[in-house]
């Protein structure tokens, strides 16, 4: 545990899933460097324990998908909670629905959505305790349909409208509900990840686009709504590489 973890410690706290690599990890960087106390969430906790070293940080090993451990990190972040950042999430597969396994779907939604979810109930009494906000990583995906994306477009159109509905049900108090929805962006792992691995698969996705996004540019965006005025509310900000005009048209070199 960090130096900086203490009963006398009162920077503000963000919570950050998913940050072991990506956008959850450049976001809990960005976060750390406008003074926040970074709880870095996710299930690898070799690479979250480096990270956290780095930013002064807390990790956390959590499985969104595991009620016990989303008990647990809501514990040992306590009663206070300024930001949360619902970034765990991930694609499998980019089949076409005729031939679309059913447990790689079930699985993109306990990750993108029940988890999503558990982490969110289990945070909101801190989040509403410290006027916070909560901010959904979701995707374009949920802009509109595209082939092979039948099951993807369907979690993150379904984390969308829990973000939508949270703003709604919470409206008259104190906590800001936010979205992020990033078109094309170039990390390490999310396209590795979607193709079971399949390198070639995965630099293909990006191939030939001058200059698609990249985890700082979502993070930027992170710590820009995390730092507004608490009357502010983000309710849904799209960002896509100016190569990419929608989540079908791309332009790439030949």
């Amino acid at each position: 545990m960090s130096e900086f973890n203490s009963s006398l410690d009162d920077r503000r706290v963000a919570v950050v899933t998913g940050a072991s690599s990506g956008i959850g990890a450049a976001s809990a960087r960005a976060l750390a460097a406008e003074g926040f106390k970074v709880y870095c969430a996710a299930r690898r906790i070799d690479r979250l324990a480096d990270l956290a070293t780095e930013i002064g940080g807390v990790a956390v090993a959590c499985d969104v998908t595991d009620q016990a451990d989303v008990a647990a990190l809501a514990q040992a972040v306590g009663g206070r909670c300024d930001v949360l950042l619902n970034n765990a999430g991930g694609a499998i597969g980019q089949d076409p629905i005729e031939t679309a396994d059913p447990s790689d779907w079930e699985r993109m939604y306990q990750i993108n959505v029940s988890g999503t979810l558990r982490v969110t109930q289990a945070l909101l009494p801190a989040l509403e305790a410290s006027h916070g906000a909560v901010i959904f990583i979701t995707s374009t995906a949920a802009e509109t349909a595209y082939e092979g994306g039948g099951g993807y477009c369907g979690v993150k159109s379904a984390e969308r409208y829990l973000a939508g509905s949270l703003r709604l049900e919470l409206v008259g108090r104190p906590v800001r509900v936010c979205e992020v929805s990033p078109g094309m962006v170039h990390t390490e792992e999310f396209s590795l990840v979607r193709f079971d691995g399949d390198q070639a698969k995965a630099d293909a996705v990006y191939a030939g686009v001058d200059a698609p996004l990249v985890a700082e540019d979502i993070a930027e965006a992170v710590r820009w709504i995390a730092t507004l005025p608490g009357h502010v509310n983000i309710d849904r900000l799209v960002i896509r590489p100016r190569a990419q005009a929608s989540n079908w048209k791309v332009a790439r070199s030949s």
